[in-house]
């Protein structure tokens, strides 16, 4: 009987940080080509950006470092002492602190995704709900690290904390990608017909970064609350991988400017050999001509052509995620443009991180 105990104990207690920790160097895996190919692709990002991202980078190799220092705790250190093995979700920085260093990493990444909403609505009274939600989920958890820190005695407080936690940061991660969606959505109205194609894979673009995260946000709220922390630790796995499937979302925002940024230019260059002949007068006093064409270029190659019924929009698909472009070279022609359209929202996040 008292082996049929101690399996249950170490495939239910230990067990998920053995899952969690491999999974997590799995994804520290991906995470480090994501952040190559960035490094390689967008040398033209301001120093801030590139600043964010490499803090993203240590954060995370720091993080699976203590992955992997829980699984060699747990598996070599202890592989003898089963008992001492589960206290140590009590009384070892290591694992006691977990949780913590998931939250504080997860709110490094959440913290761009609200930007990003702040810089597509331009409204605060959108951002500053959804920062709250964070900050209380944030704060949930340092409440949650105590506790547990004084034993499995106050199981039931260490539950309700986790509870308050990740049901906050579910709840927001939903709204966030929601309200990222409906403002791009709504921008499709003021947009040249060219464009909608691109603000369409933007707002897919915004869900499916998003999915991983929410999901595994989702697995680990539902175990966290249907076993016991005593008794079950299921909800460790998905906890341990969750920061860096945050990660891995900001990273694939990032560098997807140079996918999207691409197939509009190919199809822009199929669609448009009507144009070229009824524009060649506008090319010529143009000048030269990009042929890496973005999302905030083309409109002044067909204004030419339709002079009379659209205004001139520059959006730039960087301008979204990581701008490159001095916003003062474009303020005179945006205080003409009274089109207050997403399109020109946008275009106003380059004030921010451009220079």
């Amino acid at each position: 009987m008292s082996g049929e105990s101690d399996r249950h104990q170490a495939v239910n207690l230990l067990g998920p940080w053995l899952i969690g920790g491999c999974l997590d160097l799995f994804l520290q895996g991906v995470l480090c080509t994501q952040m190559l190919n960035y490094f390689t692709w967008y040398k033209e990002d301001k120093l801030v950006i590139r600043l964010y991202v490499t803090g993203l980078a240590i954060a995370s190799v720091l993080k699976s470092a203590q992955s992997f220092a829980v699984i060699w705790i747990q598996s070599i250190l202890f592989i003898n002492n089963l008992p001492g093995a589960i206290l140590l979700n009590y009384t070892s920085p290591w694992f006691a602190g977990n949780p913590m260093m998931v939250a504080t990493f997860d709110l490094y990444c959440q913290s761009y995704f609200l930007y990003r909403l702040y810089v597509i609505s331009r409204r605060l009274p959108i951002v500053l709900p959804l920062a709250t939600l964070f900050i209380f989920a944030y704060a949930s958890m340092i409440l949650a690290t105590y506790y547990i820190t004084l034993g499995a005695a106050v199981s039931s407080s260490i539950a309700l904390w986790f509870a308050c936690h990740l049901s906050s940061v579910f709840a927001a991660d939903v709204l966030l990608s929601c309200s990222t969606a409906f403002f791009l959505i709504r921008s499709k109205q003021n947009v040249l017909p060219q464009t909608v194609g691109l603000i369409s894979a933007l707002v897919r673009l915004t869900f499916q970064t998003a999915a991983p995260a929410a999901i595994c946000a989702m697995f680990n709220l539902v175990f966290s609350q249907v076993y016991v922390g005593t008794e079950n630790l299921t909800s460790t796995a998905f906890n341990m991988a969750l920061p860096k499937l945050y990660a891995v979302s900001m990273m694939w925002t990032l560098n997807a400017r140079r996918t999207i940024r691409a197939s509009h230019s190919s199809r822009q260059g199929i669609s448009s050999s009507n144009e070229v002949s009824a524009g060649r007068g506008n090319s010529r006093r143009g000048g030269t001509h990009r042929n890496d064409v973005e999302l905030g270029n083309f409109s002044s190659q067909l204004s030419g052509i339709q002079v009379h019924t659209v205004q001139e929009t520059s959006i730039d698909v960087r301008d979204m995620f990581a701008p490159a472009e001095d916003h003062k070279t474009r303020r005179g022609r945006r205080d003409k443009d009274k089109d207050r359209s997403a399109a020109a929202q946008i275009e106003s996040y380059s004030s921010d991180f451009k220079g």
